[in-house]
């Protein structure tokens, strides 16, 4: 993990800049949550749920990172950690209702999904290109930045889907896609989660260092 600004110490956030961005990036995703979720009903397609429910993630973890900027490294680890354990049953939630779904009869709508997930991906490209100079940082930062780049590559697989069903005319396309970003959500989870107990366990040293 790299240093902010070439230092030791890690980007917590304390920016205005960085805040500004992050309420874009808020109403970016909150608004592209209530259109996919829609448009997943509509077209019958769990991989546009499963990255609806991307986006919701990403529109909490903005929010719980903008209530702890600033605060102690305690708190923003505490944080970290409720966002990773989130995105945690997210994933599990999200691979439950695709097995679920393998024996579900019906095609999902291929171009419903292809123009949602277009739409969503220009939203996600946008966040991406707000956020990449704050890619580094301590777990609460780092959290952000890789909610962004999964609603970016959760993007891509849908459209990919898509074309699989449009090719196929079968649902297999979009639950195998649903499948992959259960487990990029999964594979985020771990990756915020570990580095938030490493601080933590940095907290801990620190003090006993003190004592």
């Amino acid at each position: 993990m790299a240093g902010c600004c070439g230092h030791d110490a890690k980007f917590d956030g304390v920016s205005d800049d960085y805040k500004r961005r992050l309420w874009i990036v808020i109403a970016l995703n909150a608004t592209m949550f209530a259109v996919e979720m829609t448009a997943g009903h509509l077209a019958k397609s769990q991989a546009l749920q499963a990255d609806a429910l991307d986006f919701a993630g990403d529109a909490m973890t903005y929010g719980i990172s903008l209530a702890v900027i600033g605060a102690s490294l305690r708190a923003r680890t505490n944080a970290a950690l409720f966002k990773g354990f989130s995105l945690l049953l997210m994933g599990l939630w999200v691979f439950g209702s695709t097995v679920y779904r393998v024996f579900y009869v019906g095609v999902p709508t291929a171009e419903i999904m292809g123009a949602v997930g277009f739409l969503a991906l220009l939203t996600n490209l946008a966040s991406v290109f707000l956020l990449v100079r704050y890619k580094d940082g301590d777990a609460n930062v780092r959290s952000v930045w890789l909610c962004s780049r999964n609603d970016a590559i959760g993007n891509v697989a849908v459209m990919f889907a898509a074309l699989g069903v449009w090719g196929t005319a079968t649902g297999w396309p979009d639950l195998i896609v649903a499948t992959i970003m259960a487990g990029l959500f999964l594979s985020s989870a771990f990756q915020i989660v570990r580095q938030a107990l490493a601080e933590r366990r940095e907290i801990i040293d620190h003090k006993h260092a003190e004592a």
